[in-house]
């Protein structure tokens, strides 16, 4: 039976590290939004040079006013901060190449692969479950299984996150 003692807050992040995992494997959107500190812990072990380097920015993919709030510090002071760091990283942006340009193509591409993304169509969904398991088959096999004509690979085996092409089976066994 667990403990409902409170726990100091260098002992919580085992057990904080576990729910998480639990809550991702819950269902493919929690999979795709935990994913994100993944994806960010890969990024900090790139080798240096890598990246363009500079001053360190905070990057947040979502801030709204509702993720934020008051958050306890470690040495029990309250400040108010982000509270929703599944899209957020602290890193530096080549401002050269920041452009809307790169979101626009890839809604575009992702309205053209799914009917569900057009005007006046009958293939919408119901249920946002479905919604969510769409776009997370879409975008795994848009970076693992379908080969880029630009890149001569997939995006995972260009960024190094995979050195094999994925199969539509490979996709298939991740559901378990």
């Amino acid at each position: 039976m667990a403990s409902n003692k409170p726990r100091r807050p260098l002992d919580r992040a085992a057990a904080l590290k576990t729910q998480q995992s639990l809550k991702m494997a819950r269902s493919a959107h929690a999979y795709v939004r935990g994913s994100t500190v993944k994806f960010y812990e890969w990024l900090e072990a790139q080798k240096r040079g890598r990246f363009p380097e500079g001053p360190a920015v905070w990057i947040c993919g979502d801030c709204h006013a509702g993720n934020l709030g008051p958050v306890a510090a470690m040495d029990g002071r309250i400040a108010i901060q982000i509270r929703d760091f599944d899209q957020t990283v602290i890193g530096n942006p080549d401002y050269e190449h920041v452009s809307t340009s790169y979101v626009e193509r890839q809604n575009l591409t992702m309205r053209m692969s799914m009917r569900r993304f057009t005007r006046l169509t009958n293939a919408f969904t119901k249920k946002i479950e479905n919604h969510v398991a769409t776009l997370a088959i879409f975008y795994m096999h848009y970076n693992f299984v379908r080969i880029h004509q630009t890149l001569r690979v997939t995006p995972a085996m260009a960024a190094g996150v995979t050195d094999r092409l994925w199969s539509i089976e490979d996709l298939v066994g991740l559901l378990g």
